[in-house]
């Protein structure tokens, strides 16, 4: 997200530039986001680079290997910048760890790089003004260690929404499966709901700022029960009906959701609430029941099997996507093998696949039988070729197909436009640039492995200007 900085009037102090980096998922996306709506009104505009900020962020994720060091790396380069600058007499550059690495590792970061100003864990970007003014007057503030994310929503302000036509919307944050590989549950904390009230609240300012889209986040987004409005639990179907009824939102998606948590309900409204996109987020992370009980995923095989296939027969034209894990602790060729057959038989569109990477102070990492490293990346090389050749064919067999799109921004070719396929994929349109914000009936001419290439049909938008 960035904004042009406009040099200030006579009597004005210029703007401050804020850089922030986002490591990670769309949670972090969204995090960014509301840290930068929240420092706002102290005069920080952002910027694109680091080079010549007044404050930068890195919102850190945790779930992969090495990620701190990437983020000391960073940090490195930073600490350089921040003497440069202060040797010029420029002023001061002020450095923030955020997220879940900054939850995990806050005291470690501190002491292994005297340049960062402070850390701030998930729950407590509301916080960033006041911890700005302290950090002025002595360095070394950590703060978020706890999980209060109702105080983080409470505070925030309202959503700002930019300038696109889609947005994230947290609606729920934590984890309570505690899966023995992850570390979300010990750096964003226990499942948590935001009240129904407050994410309609928040949608409904999008709308007004011309988001016709919005994706619904959380670390288990499906497990959502907020307060509804006669006080009792909700769920994310009910709360999917709510927003379709917001004028201006006519598009719903959501991500990530558990297995687990896929409820009848849910699965209906698939099927019965038009808004509701016709692609879903599922993980399964592996296709053995064997390593699945070591993940302590608490489903096996035929539970997402069984799933899935009640999933297509409420929405027949739904796409899968998915995560996997591949070289997890004893995973044997016949574990591995098994993963292969679940992604023929699953047919995913598109899916996300990594080697495990022990994260300390996850069961996982303390289990016998690690596999070897080139034996996860051969494994890795197989499945993800399978995968891109489902995600390859799924594009292509749209070739010919008329869909809605929603045109979200200029394309690189004059007069051309990039919007969004009901599923959720690139579509790329000439002579179209004027229909930015509106959802327009498409011909696809041909798909490749990550977009399509279509033609208008009309000029005349479908769901409005």
């Amino acid at each position: 997200m960035t904004e042009t900085l406009v040099p200030p009037q006579d009597g004005q102090s210029a703007p401050k530039r804020l850089f922030i980096k986002t490591y990670g998922c769309q949670m972090n996306v969204y995090d960014s986001e509301r840290m930068a709506d929240v420092l706002r009104p102290l005069g920080y505009a952002t910027t694109d680079t680091a080079e010549g900020a007044d404050f930068v962020i890195l919102n850190t994720c945790h779930i992969r290997e090495k990620a701190a060091e990437k983020v000391y790396s960073e940090l490195g380069k930073l600490r350089a910048m921040k003497d440069e600058r202060a040797a010029a007499g420029q002023g001061a550059m002020t450095i923030a760890v955020a997220g879940c690495v900054a939850q995990a590792e806050g005291e470690e970061i501190m002491r292994r790089q005297p340049a960062v100003d402070l850390v701030v864990g998930p729950q407590a970007y509301h916080q960033l003004p006041e911890l700005l003014t302290r950090t002025a007057r002595a360095r070394g503030e950590r703060i978020g260690a706890d999980f209060a994310p109702v105080d983080k929503f409470d505070a925030l302000p309202a959503a700002r929404g930019g300038d696109g036509v889609t947005a994230f919307l947290t609606v729920q944050e934590g984890c309570d499966k505690f899966c023995t590989f992850c570390v979300v549950p010990y750096t964003r904390g226990a499942e948590w709901s935001r009240p129904v009230a407050a994410v309609l609240a928040e949608a409904r300012e999008l709308a007004s700022r011309g988001v016709r889209e919005v994706t619904l986040l959380g670390q288990n987004v499906n497990a959502y029960d907020g307060e509804g409005p006669d006080g009792a639990p909700s769920t994310l179907a009910r709360l999917a009906y709510a927003l379709a009824d917001i004028p201006g939102i006519d598009r719903i998606r959501y991500t990530t959701s558990h297995p687990n948590d896929m409820s009848d309900d849910l699965i209906a409204a698939h099927g019965a609430l038009e808004a509701l996109m016709p692609w879903l987020h599922l993980p399964v992370q592996s296709g053995s029941d064997r390593i699945l009980r070591a993940m302590n995923r608490k489903h096996g095989r035929a539970k997402y099997f069984d799933l899935i296939d009640r999933i297509r027969s409420s929405r027949p034209d739904i796409a899968l996507s998915g995560d996997f894990i591949v070289g997890f602790p004893g995973e044997t060729d016949a574990d591995f093998e098994q993963t292969m057959d679940l992604v023929r038989r699953a047919r995913y569109a598109s899916a996300f696949s990594f080697m495990y990477s022990p994260r300390p102070g996850t069961p996982a990492a303390g289990m016998a039988g690690q596999v070897p490293a080139p034996v996860a990346r051969e494994r890795l090389h197989a499945l993800q070729t399978l995968l891109w050749e489902q995600q390859t064919a799924f594009n292509a067999a749209m070739a010919g197909r008329t869909m809605d799109v929603l045109f979200e921004k200029k394309g690189r070719q004059p007069g051309q436009a990039i919007g969004r396929s009901p599923w959720l994929q690139s579509v790329h349109v000439d002579h179209a640039d004027h229909l930015i914000g509106r959802i327009v009936p498409v011909e696809i001419e041909y798909g490749q492995q990550n977009s399509l290439k279509g033609r208008l049909v009309k000029q005349k938008a479908v769901h409005g200007a």
